[in-house]
Order: C-alpha cells, then structure tokens, then sequence
C-alpha cells in the first residue's frame, strides 16, 4: 500500500480473504483514529456488514502494543537484510514480504502454533527458504542458440500466485518469476563491476592427448593473449568486520582452551575467584543426587575486559548454568525481569546535567547470586573443582546462579526488596527507577541488571547510600560515571544556558 487512501479498498480485500479462508467473521476493526478509517464510504461499508468499529484513546500507541512491536521488529529485520546486499533501498517492499513471511513460519513461546499453521491448518515447509539477496544463476528461457545458458541474478522474494521466486536482474534491470535457479548463499560475492578475474598469461605448450590421432588446427592469429587485468580488485566494505571481529573475539570458549591459553594462570585465578564467591555467598550445597532427578549443567564463561582503547584491564571467569536444559514448571516457573528504559537513563541525565548534579556509578559483584532460588535445583558440579572423592554429587543449588532463566528475576526480587527497605521509592512507569528524598537533598538510583547510576544534589547523602549499599551486597565503587552502559559520560555545565 503506497498511499494511506488505498486503505478502503486493501480492508475490502483482506475481510474476503479470511472469511473465504477461514470460515470466520470479522467483528470488529480497532483503529488508532487514522483519517483513513475514519472516511464516510469507509464508516457506511462497516455498518453495512454489521462490523464494529473501535478506536483507541488519542495519543495512546502502548493500547496496541503487539502490533507496535511487531512493526519495530519487521522494521529492524528489514534494515538488517538490506545492510548485506548491494541491491538500492526501493527494494524494500520485498524484503518487508520476505520478513514477514519468516516471522509468521517461525515458533514462538507465546503460543503454540505459527501463525502459518494457524491459518492454513497444517505445518510449514522450511525446504523452499533462500537468504534474501543472495545470488543466484537463473535459466534463460529465451535467447541466442550461443547465449549463456544463464545470467547472473538477484533473489528477492516469494510470489503469492505461483510456485517459484522472484529474481533481479541488474544488467537488464528487470524483475521475474523463476523456478529453475541456483542459489549461491555461501558468500555473496561484491557487484560484478568491481570484480576481476585474474589471469596469468602462460608460455607453457597446451598438453596434447598423444592416444588422438585428430589434432584440429588451431589459428594462433585469431586467439587473444589473456593478460593480468591491471584494474584494482576490490572487496565490499563490509567484509572488513570480518577481520575485526576475528581479533577481538579471541576469548577461550571451552575449559581446554583456557587452560591452554597464553594467559591460563590469569584464568585459573579468576575461576578460583568466582569460586571464592560462590562458597562466601553459600550458593550450593553438595549432596546426592535424588531419585529421578535430572541436573542441570554448567560450563565456564571467560571475557577479557577492555579499556577503549582497547587495553586488557581484568580477566573474567563467569560460572553459568545451562539454563536450556532446565524443566519449565519444575526447575523454574516465571522469568520475567525488568531492567532501566534507555529513556528513563536519558531524562535522568539531562536533569542531572541542567542542574549540576552528582552522577556516580556502582557495580554489583556477582549481582546474581544475591538472589534466592524457589525451587529445587541441582546442577552438576563445575568443571575443574569436583571435590575429591565426592564427584558423584551435585551441587544443590540454593541461591540463583548466572545461566538459571529465573536467576535476573530472583536478583531483581531481592534488589527490590532491599532497597524499598532504606526509603527509597519505586516509579511508577519505570520498576527499576527508585527516588529518595530527605528534606532539600534528593538522590535517584537506576539499576540496570547488576549496574547502579546514583544522580543526587547531595554528596553526603550519596556517600551514605553507597556505604549503606555496600552492607547489603557486594559493591565495586566506580566513582564519577565515565562510561554509561557503554557510552561515554563528559561534564557539561549548563549554567549559562
């Protein structure tokens, strides 16, 4: 749909289509007051048909909030598959059909059905999926005896009429519909203008099969001497986040390769670290497996943390559970954790920038294990550290653990708990925004996951706060805020504003 006046007739297309498809009524057409439902012929069409129509408060797009953010998702997967392709943004419309077609074949834990199966009543078929703009060599159906059998193509889609695709072809710059296509999907090669083939020219004798007889004749004069091309080779840009990730990707992935690492003695220290905290936090108990029960796994995460510029400033080693192989409904009920909106984090920081105050910033140590679990969960013990003589029991988990789906939930359950007990209160748009006033003094507190923003008026009372916060877990003070959840933070007074 190019223009919002083609609404009336799409709805007319849409409302036959499901009640021929589907065998269902539609009752009712919920609208966010957009002139284009809203029109005389439109609102008549509605009565006729017995459909009510709805529309929401002004001003109030969270009312449709799946719609919303399925429009951002779609959205996101377009820019996504555009940025990989050298096809022009007027392409757009069919990867918008593409993403679409993927989200409605895709599962989802909300429900137990695609919405393809629940439309069309029988299970996808994932066989005919290609990757959107990848190359593809398309037959030719028509042409010169002596054409190439094929050219050169670009996939863009699905028609909806016909089995088959739809393919770009840029030298003719034209759109069709192809079934017979071979799809190159392991790497897109850069524009056919920038690539050249180089060939060495040879003074070597052609080999000659010396079991013929039959030697055409061969007229030297009419063959062209292939030479190296002298035009640059060139590489699309975005392979150069290949090499870049590639060196800064280089943390051990496995317990071996840890240990193998030139750096394997600054590992061994931070796994006995992270072990200090788990028997200081009393996070498991060892015991024997119970009948029937199924542990859960655990594995080793390592990270390197940098400096911006890159500098090496600590070494992590984080233990975490495979939280995929946990039961839902008996290794863990609900998951659900919130964390600081960016937009609250901004308008915070533009009243703490207007009006001169304090922003520092704290870190939870091993925030997770703060939280407490509910249910009964016993985990395999971590590799590395069995206990002699005890490597047939499990741990027994009983605080939550990095890995756990519920370990951000119970962290976050516990945090709140806490804080609202020193007279801090909760907003009410945002649960991970708390307020604490004291006379003129006032100070806020963000938390995001296991990060802490501190923005008050007051350095005593913010100095209180950070030692009283210190009691309750285990802090790692960072000062002044530098870097705010990756982004760097610089003082500006706004005084002569």
């Amino acid at each position: 749909m190019r223009y919002k006046s083609e609404a009336f007739g799409r709805f007319k297309e849409y409302r036959l289509e499901v009640e021929n498809q589907t065998n269902r009524k539609i009752k009712a057409l919920r609208s966010d007051r957009g002139g284009e439902y809203l029109s005389g012929e439109f609102m008549d069409y509605l009565k006729e048909n017995g459909i009510l129509s709805q529309w929401t408060p002004p001003g109030t797009p969270q009312l449709n909030g799946v719609a919303e953010r399925r429009n951002r998702t779609l959205l996101d997967m377009v820019r996504s598959m555009m940025s990989f392709t050298e096809l022009p943004p007027s392409f757009w419309g069919y990867v918008l059909e593409k993403a679409a077609k993927l989200l409605n074949i895709a599962p989802s834990k909300s429900v137990p059905q695609t919405p393809y199966e629940i439309w069309h009543d029988k299970p996808a078929s994932y066989k005919y999926l290609r990757v959107w703009g990848s190359p593809a060599y398309v037959k030719r159906l028509v042409g010169d005896k002596l054409d190439s059998r094929s050219s050169l193509c670009r996939f863009i889609g699905y028609p909806k009429e016909t089995a088959g695709f739809y393919f770009y072809d840029p030298t003719e710059q034209k759109t069709f519909v192809s079934r017979n296509a071979v799809f190159l999907e392991k790497g897109f090669p850069s524009d056919s203008r920038h690539d050249e083939v180089l060939i060495e020219e040879s003074n070597e004798e052609p080999h000659r099969d010396t079991a013929t007889s039959f030697e055409p004749t061969v007229h030297t004069d009419s063959v062209p001497v292939l030479r190296r091309s002298t035009r640059e080779s060139r590489v699309p840009d975005r392979y150069g986040f290949v090499g870049l990730t590639s060196q800064l990707d280089n943390d051990p992935k496995t317990y071996g390769e840890a240990m193998s690492d030139i750096d394997s003695d600054k590992w061994l220290e931070a796994k006995k670290s992270e072990m200090d905290s788990m028997g200081s936090n009393q996070v498991w108990t060892l015991v024997d497996p119970p009948k029937g029960a199924r542990p859960v796994g655990c594995k080793w995460v390592y990270k390197r943390k940098l400096e911006a510029n890159g500098e090496v400033t600590a070494f992590k080693a984080r233990l975490v559970a495979k939280g995929y192989t946990q039961r839902p409904g008996v290794d863990f009920e609900e998951t659900y954790s919130p964390v600081a909106m960016a937009k609250s984090i901004r308008i915070l920081l533009a009243i703490a920038a207007w009006y001169d105050y304090e922003i520092w910033q704290m870190d939870v140590k091993t925030a997770f294990l703060n939280g407490f679990v509910e249910e009964d969960i016993f985990m395999d013990q971590p590799e590395g550290f069995t206990v002699v003589r005890e490597e047939q029991k499990v741990c027994h988990l009983q605080r939550s653990i990095y890995g756990l789906k519920q370990a951000s939930r119970s962290w976050n359950t516990r945090f709140d708990e806490v804080i609202q007990g020193y007279d801090f209160i909760k907003n009410d748009y945002d649960p991970c925004v708390y307020k604490k006033i004291s006379g003129s003094s006032i100070a806020y507190l963000v938390l995001y996951v296991d990060d802490i923003l501190l923005i008050g008026n007051d350095v005593k009372m913010l100095g209180d706060i950070k030692a009283w916060l210190s009691t309750q877990f285990s802090m790692k003070d960072m000062g002044e805020a530098s870097y705010i959840l990756g982004i760097r933070s610089t003082g500006i007074d706004l005084g002569g504003c």
